[in-house]
């Protein structure tokens, strides 16, 4: 966070102080994501990120104390980069808030951001142990509340299936969308489909599993879409308004 032990940093800075300070942090952030990704965290240094940056070691603690406050903001903007895409795609997409259209439009965001990708999938060499305290029972726990209500909504819409329990959807889709991306080492380079492939598999894996074998109403579609829009947008103002305030102290 910003060093306040001047006199000057208690006065409220112009606009285009705030944009130029906005500015800075967001090219270091820029340089620690190419950086983490290229050799892993554990050896990624804050010397590396400020020469990277182009700007002196001492400029990156007036934003961050710590190497790991630094990743947990970039891993919020990294989160509302990839809800905004996902946001995109979803409006773009006449089905695009059903089961099968949430999980093929979160794998094709997902995918653009390996980042991302290395947290959902605990990636050690990328991430040691942050990718445990990103991935986090507590943390997947608070992140899965919002989605349950979306989830009640769809089965009382009779978008999805109703003989399963609530319980055992969310494990079935955890499973399904985490699985994919584990598999997809372990499988020979003529089985391994492209991104746009295995998004499209997923999709019908989950179709197949937890959606009724039937039309959609549009009625219904429509109030998904409405209420998962809500939903995505709620996530994302309280992300921005913490990685906001983090930009700016």
């Amino acid at each position: 966070m910003a060093n306040q032990s001047q006199g000057a940093s208690h006065s409220i800075p112009r606009p285009q102080e705030v944009s130029r300070y906005e500015a800075r942090a967001q090219r270091i952030l820029d340089a620690a994501s190419a950086l983490i990704l290229r050799w892993g965290y554990h050896k990624t240094t804050l010397d590396d990120i400020s020469r990277q940056a182009g700007v002196a070691k001492g400029t990156i603690y007036l934003h961050w104390k710590t190497r790991e406050e630094l990743f947990a903001a970039l891993t919020k903007r990294e989160k509302l980069e990839m809800a905004e895409d996902l946001k995109q795609r979803i409006e773009r997409d006449p089905e695009g808030a059903t089961l099968r259209g949430i999980l093929k439009h979160s794998a094709l965001a997902l995918m653009k951001r390996p980042l991302m990708k290395a947290v959902l999938l605990h990636d050690m060499e990328v991430l040691g142990k942050l990718a445990h305290s990103e991935q986090s029972s507590a943390a997947y726990a608070e992140r899965l509340t919002g989605f349950k209500t979306y989830l009640e909504l769809l089965r009382e819409q009779d978008l999805v299936r109703t003989d399963l329990s609530l319980r055992a959807q969310v494990y079935m889709l955890s499973a399904i969308f985490t699985g994919f991306f584990l598999v997809a080492p372990l499988v020979p380079d003529e089985f391994t489909p492209s991104d746009e492939e295995l998004a499209e598999l997923m999709a019908e894996t989950v179709h197949c599993a937890l959606e009724p074998g039937r039309a959609v109403p549009s009625a219904a579609l429509q109030t998904a879409s409405h209420a998962f829009m809500q939903y995505l947008n709620r996530e994302m103002a309280i992300v921005q308004e913490q990685f906001q305030l983090e930009l700016e102290s």
